[in-house]
């Protein structure tokens, strides 16, 4: 997993949490319950879980999505 060992604006460690994270977010609890738990509570720290390189794995279908809806709008112009 590619998270950073620290948070990009305020220098807190993040990359330690990131395990427990993962396990109970897969397991079925609330993600922000889970941050608040493991004393993530600066939006900034929240910002380095969410943007993880898994999350963006959950993104990619809706940009492919859109990228084809394009191409279909582009089609029948032409």
């Amino acid at each position: 997993m590619l998270i950073p060992i620290r948070c990009f604006t305020c220098g807190n460690v993040v990359a330690d949490k990131y395990g427990e994270y993962s396990n109970r977010i897969k397991a079925g609890e609330d993600p922000a319950y889970v941050m608040d738990s493991l004393n993530i509570k600066r939006y900034c720290c929240r910002r380095m879980f969410v943007s993880s390189v898994e999350t963006i794995y959950q993104v990619i279908p809706y940009y492919e999505a859109l990228r084809r809806r394009m191409s279909e709008i582009e089609s029948e112009i032409d």
